[in-house]
């Protein structure tokens, strides 16, 4: 309070201010006010860190001027409470334009230092703190926001209440000490209401697409020398409103390491790959990346007379290998069994497996003393070479071996010998129920023979990348990651409906929930293709991360996380190739800026 009678602000302010806290013994009458005070964010850069701000119109460009504290007081929601939030006007003194501090273009004009303390995202009637809405990013079954509303339900109620039960103890004191007058208290402030679920997804909305440039640029900057190709058509079915129907596949186009380089809606697999091809050749010539090897497919390998479609789709990589997925090639076969709960099924599998692979026997024989030593260790003496393969799981032939194909001969001998020593009397259970369909199992083999080649590993192609190296009874074994197939791609595929919540969402929230769990995807993806983490940090926020580095190899000459690199800058890579699709993974920029304006 000023000497005229008038609030001033003060010369050192704070960025935050809390409530003075309850009195632990009272000696007068207590108030409500010290129980269900809300601390207060003061939002006033310019007066806070004197930061120079400068008018966003181009033809003005003048620095901006404090206008004083803005009336409205907001209220933010909390994980249990809520919070008020204040800003101030900035004012330019040459257009004679107003700004509150609290708008995306002055917040982007401070370093990111500065910016990440504004931890609120606003809309009309509503301010939302992002701690809450860092509950929602972790895609999975479950959690969405409905759930979310209920968790912060319960968390404010039980705060609330336990605040009434401080207020009350404090007053229910004077009551019994027997006074002439009966004191009487102002009954506590009734609790906030919640906002729905739906305003709810509407700021996780906003949340993703003010970060949309940095999740597509990370998108965008993903690149692989072994590639893979699937399609699905599970999750095109939570499209609605107008979108809906105009999509009946979703093909992705996958690395090494399981990240997703593109993601596409398209109404049918053929034509419709074309541009999504072309753009991921020239993605790759713009980067000056070396074009990948190998192209993993469950259908299109190969044809028999002239070039196929998939390689005049990626004409632009001309030494492209493409490579039918030994799974789905299985499976194929498998389409001869009269069912698929038969008791030699799975013995019909593993066997079909070995006709086709072979272990590495260096591997093998380096797996066989590491597991010799330590079942020594443990009291096992006089093990044979049977009893002890016995102890081999299949995990630590997977981890530790390579595989590699037998050859397209040696294969179709072994599968010739396999299917045919099947469809006799071997091949029947413990009833007399045959495994396979004799006529139909000898019309697929038939057909399915010519693809034999198609399955084997390229040559002088690395499928194999060591992740790191463990030690078993005293001998150390590498880790091996293998880049064989399209079941990332798989996987990937089935994790698609914990990306979007609910059973349907509009082109704006499919598009942009898919994109926020294919960023996450790929850091996860990323963060497993070593044994273990460089940083026991966990965040997805790149921008972040790079200017932690800056700062942290400025002062301390080193980077904090060595293992980040900064994506390039996106440059409307899928806008281009994409804005004739009735769906595309890249927003339209019109409709981004006309939906932000309506929830400022």
């Amino acid at each position: 309070m000023s000497a005229k009678g008038k609030l001033e602000l003060q010369d050192h302010l704070q960025l935050w201010y809390f409530p003075p806290q309850p009195s632990l013994i009272y000696h007068q009458l207590p108030t409500s006010a010290r129980f269900f005070a809300h601390p207060l964010l003061l939002w006033m850069p310019y007066r806070l860190w004197k930061v120079r701000f400068l008018c966003t119109d181009p033809a003005c460009k003048h620095t901006l001027s404090s206008g004083g504290l803005h009336r409205r007081v907001r209220q933010v929601l909390d994980i249990d409470r809520f919070y008020n939030l204040v800003t101030e006007t900035l004012i330019c003194s040459k257009c004679r334009r107003s700004y509150l501090s609290w708008n995306r273009e002055i917040l982007e004009q401070l370093d990111m230092a500065h910016r990440s303390e504004f931890r609120v995202i606003l809309t009309r009637r509503y301010a939302c703190d992002i701690r809450v809405i860092r509950l929602l990013r972790e895609r999975g079954l479950g959690n969405g926001p409905v759930r979310l509303i209920g968790q912060l339900k319960e968390n404010h109620s039980e705060e609330w209440l336990k605040r009434v039960a401080c207020y009350t103890r404090a007053c229910a004191g004077f009551i019994s000490k027997g006074c002439l007058l009966t004191p009487t208290f102002e009954e506590p402030p009734k609790p906030v209401a919640l906002p729905s679920y739906k305003w709810l997804s509407v700021v996780y909305s906003q949340d993703i697409l003010y970060r949309l440039e940095d999740i597509k640029a990370s998108i965008t900057s993903t690149y692989g020398s072994i590639l893979k190709l699937d399609s699905t058509r599970k999750i095109t079915k939570k499209l609605s409103g107008p979108a809906k129907g105009t999509a009946q596949w979703l093909t992705s186009v996958g690395n090494e390491m399981g990240q997703v380089l593109i993601s596409v809606l398209t109404a049918g697999e053929g034509p419709g790959l074309d541009l999504m091809a072309g753009g991921l050749v020239d993605r790759y010539e713009a980067a000056g990346v070396d074009p990948p090897v190998a192209l993993y497919v469950d259908c299109g390998c190969c044809k028999e007379v002239g070039e196929t479609k998939l390689k005049a789709r990626f004409s632009g990589w001309p030494n492209l290998i493409v490579r039918l997925d030994i799974w789905h090639f299985m499976r194929r076969l498998a389409v001869g069994c009269t069912t698929d709960a038969h008791q030699l099924y799975p013995t019909f599998m593993a066997r079909m497996s070995a006709c086709i692979f072979e272990w590495d026997a260096a591997d093998l024989n380096k797996l066989r003393e590491a597991k010799r030593a330590q079942l020594t260790g443990h009291g096992w003496t006089a093990l044979t070479e049977k009893q002890l393969d016995r102890q081999i799981t299949k995990e630590e032939l997977e981890l530790h071996c390579r595989r590699r194909t037998r050859g397209e001969e040696q294969t179709i001998q072994l599968l010739d010998q396999l299917i045919s020593e099947l469809i006799s009397d071997k091949g029947k259970d413990a009833l007399g129920v045959p495994l396979l369909d004799p006529i139909r199992m000898q019309h697929i083999w038939r057909v399915q023979k010519r693809h034999v080649k198609c399955i084997q590993d390229p040559p002088d192609v690395a499928l194999y990348t060591q992740t790191g190296t463990i030690k078993k009874g005293g001998v150390e074994l590498q880790t091996l990651r293998c880049a064989r197939g399209s079941t990332s791609l798989e996987s990937f595929h089935c994790h698609l409906n914990r990306f979007i919540p609910g059973n349907s969402a509009n082109t704006l929230n499919f598009q942009i929930y898919l994109l926020d769990g294919l960023h996450r995807w790929n850091h996860n993806r990323a963060a497993a293709a070593v044994e273990t983490e460089t940083s026991g940090l966990r965040t997805y926020s790149g921008e972040l991360v790079h200017s932690v580095n800056v700062d942290y190899e400025r002062v301390f000459g080193k980077k904090l996380v060595p293992s980040f690199t900064p994506p390039a800058k996106y440059t409307g890579f899928n806008t281009k190739y994409y804005a004739h699709c009735p769906v595309f993974t890249s927003l339209n920029f019109f409709v981004i800026q006309n939906w932000l304006c309506n929830f400022r």
